[in-house]
């Protein structure tokens, strides 16, 4: 029985890694449509900003003079004509950006790649509870369960945080790195369902990696956002120096600034869950070693995210690291993130040695 939910628990699983996959592509499609947007915005703004630079040439912006019968004498002609094609150009350029916004937020596209990251997460939440009736336990005590459960919080996370931020054009990041994350556990990770050992049978199991868990989603999602803000950032220097653009997308996304206050908000948040994972972890240690603190490999690089995070939301608070830099900072945090889950746990002996391999 025990054998058989698990591996029902692995198809349900497979389910969902290909609802992510087709996600994923709807999501990409997205943003190619973004583009072919982006250049049919340009192609309708540029005419219209040429014609108000025109009416802006004239001496002094100074009515049209015009000449009367032969007498030589000169009237005023009403600029109404002028002023009217300005207008009419910024009330066309406003439209045309507003649904080059709107509308690929609402794409087709759009909807069915949402939809199905919704129902591939129906479909990985009971891959995740069916293993963790198999193993009549929380279903993350090894790399396996654990890569499991990390990926769901982390679609979850994305899924959740667009009921207050409309952030879905991450959705090609955010499907895209679960798709390599869960891809290598299911190519390396993969483990039956074994006893608990000694020291994972306490109550914090559940505490301590859950937070852990909540953490690194959250710094995935700002580690998305980030990457973004780099990019975006990139293409406002060329607009701005009038250089050519290499992804026509993001001028359908929110500014680099806007990009880089929410990827601080969502990181401020993944640091107080880091924060009690740390916490966490050196009770536990005294519960299971006797010991808060023993510079094993696994606490040494916990407390080294930590402090990089720190780092982050230190600096971008008080040194005016604002731009760039704090965006490469929020990277670096998550790549530690990364070795940590894919180097330490796997390559590296101490008392944390429970990935089951």
């Amino acid at each position: 029985m025990t054998e058989t939910l698990a591996q029902l628990s692995t198809v349900f699983l497979y389910a969902a890694m290909g609802l992510y996959a087709a996600a994923f592509i709807a999501f990409a499609l997205d943003l190619a449509r973004r583009g072919a947007r982006a250049t049919a915005v340009e192609a309708a703004v540029v005419p219209s900003a040429v014609a108000r630079r025109a009416e802006v040439a004239a001496p002094g912006g100074a009515p049209t003079t015009t000449v009367i019968g032969g007498g030589g004498g000169a009237s005023d002609a009403p600029p109404e004509p002028s002023s009217a094609l300005g207008r009419l150009s910024s009330r066309i350029s406003s439209r045309v950006e507003d649904d080059l916004v709107n509308g690929s937020a609402n794409s087709v596209s759009m909807r069915w790649a949402f939809a199905l990251t919704i129902i591939g997460f129906a479909f990985h939440l009971v891959a995740v509870v069916l293993r963790g009736i198999a193993a009549a336990r929380v279903p993350w005590a090894n790399m396996w369960e654990f890569s499991m459960t990390g990926t769901l919080v982390i679609i979850g996370v994305f899924l959740v945080a667009n009921l207050k931020w409309q952030i879905k054009y991450v959705g090609t990041f955010v499907l895209g790195l679960v798709l390599v994350l869960q891809g290598i556990a299911l190519l390396r990770y993969y483990v039956p369902v074994v006893p608990l050992q000694p020291a994972l049978q306490s109550y914090w199991l559940v505490i301590h990696i859950i937070v852990a868990v909540l953490g690194t989603a959250f710094f995935a999602l700002g580690f998305a956002l980030s990457g973004l803000q780099l990019l975006q950032y990139r293409r406002e220097r060329q607009v701005a120096e009038s250089r050519p653009q290499q992804f026509r997308f993001l001028a359908t996304l929110p500014s680099s600034v806007a990009l880089e206050n929410l990827a601080y908000r969502i990181n401020i948040v993944g640091f107080i869950a880091w924060t009690f994972t740390l916490i966490a972890g050196a009770i536990w240690a005294e519960k299971a070693w006797g010991r808060y603190w023993g510079w094993d490999t696994k606490e040494v690089w916990t407390f080294i995210i930590w402090v990089i995070y720190a780092g982050y939301i230190h600096a971008r608070a008080t040194r005016g690291w604002r731009g760039s830099r704090s965006a490469w900072l929020a990277i670096i945090g998550f790549a530690a993130v990364l070795f940590n889950f894919g180097i330490v746990n796997v390559f590296f002996h101490g008392l944390h040695a429970y990935s089951g391999l």
